[in-house]
């Protein structure tokens, strides 16, 4: 599949504009990754296409995440481009983390809520173990602001990790909107202006039930609305967001589209949690790959479903993702060649134009 290479490499480096050698066994590993579906580096090396030994594929590949340096804004501004979004964007931040050995892979990562799922546009790698903190989200979202602006940003949605009081003082001074889920022990005012627990201005709800507090409340300083369900094991889901939505229950739902990326990325995609890598930043490179892939993916989703939709179960709900019927094309592409014609392929690389 040497040409096919070649026009895909074309394709990336009008945006990356990287070396040929880089380029070349940047897209040889992204070839491989949808292949294999695992970012195993040994078997990267194997479905690496090249007339080199195993070994050296291993070697050079170990090379490009030791020795090469990405500008992740490039990538940043790769999926925004591609997925052609111009207007202002609902952000998600969420993070995930497992330990290799003695190591804690953890990263703190921002992206787009994109049509039922989550693009991954910026990410950090977190120094320790456990749940991030004010200034390493304010710096994730100044990466996104200095490059696409603030008036990009639609609004950030996120759990109930990412609260407190300088957090939230920042997106209110900021002017960014929010719908974040918090705590039900938090305090708030009531109607009289009586801090209580947040919870207690719900504790009438019945399991499905859902009310909208339609008065400003304060919350560590802060002036926000109040939004709440009754989950079906009792627990209470509570919102807060910092103007009145018609519906901030269902607006904060799209937040589970992150973690339907973080399954794309692991057992459901491209098992991220296989990686020997440690170093954050080859991490933060190997992120890059999976990005460019998983986009790439969701692209020929979209395309083949318009080709031929998705079948729907009864139960209403779509036989596949986007992103595995994309996923599953790919694959076939690759590993049956013999029988694919060459322009199917090179009908799927234009996707990414």
């Amino acid at each position: 599949m040497e040409n096919e290479g070649k026009g895909l490499s074309g394709i990336l480096n009008e945006h990356f504009k990287w070396n040929k050698a880089r380029m070349t066994c940047f897209v040889g590993m992204l070839l491989a990754l949808i292949k294999v579906r695992t970012v195993n580096l040994m078997e990267l090396a194997c479905a690496f296409d090249s007339g080199a030994l195993q070994e050296s594929r291993y070697k050079r590949i170990k090379r490009f995440f030791k020795g090469f340096t990405i500008d992740f804004t490039s990538v940043a501004r790769w999926v925004m481009d591609v997925f052609e979004l111009e207007e202002a964007v609902w952000l998600s931040m969420d993070r995930t983390n497992w330990r290799w050995g003695r190591s804690d892979i953890n990263i703190l990562m921002l992206s787009i809520v994109y049509k039922g799922i989550a693009i991954p546009l910026l990410w950090s790698l977190l120094a320790k173990r456990g749940n991030s903190n004010t200034d390493e989200r304010i710096k994730l979202m100044e990466r996104f602001i200095h490059q696409f602006g603030k008036e990009r940003i639609a609004g950030l949605l996120a759990d109930r990790e990412f609260v407190g009081v300088d957090w939230f003082a920042w997106l209110k001074r900021e002017g960014i909107s929010f719908c974040i889920r918090i705590k039900k022990n938090t305090l708030v005012t009531n109607r009289r202006g009586t801090d209580v627990d947040v919870g207690a201005l719900f504790f009438d709800l019945g399991a499905g039930e859902q009310r909208v507090l339609h008065t400003i409340r304060v919350m560590w300083k802060q002036r926000i609305y109040l939004s709440a369900l009754r989950l079906s094991d009792g627990d209470l889901l509570i919102v807060a967001t910092d103007t009145l939505l018609a519906d901030p229950i269902l607006h904060y739902a799209k937040r589970w589209e992150i973690e339907t990326l973080f399954g794309c990325f692991k057992s459901r995609g491209f098992n991220f949690e296989d990686t020997h890598i440690v170093q954050p930043e080859r991490i933060e490179k190997l992120l890059a790959l999976l990005t460019i892939a998983f986009a790439w993916a969701h692209k020929v989703g979209e395309w083949r479903n318009e080709q031929k939709a998705i079948r729907i179960k009864k139960h209403g709900r779509k036989a596949q993702s986007w992103f595995r019927y994309g996923l599953d094309c790919l694959r076939n592409a690759l590993l049956n060649r013999q029988h694919q014609p060459q322009q199917s392929f090179a009908t799927l690389i234009a996707l990414l134009t």
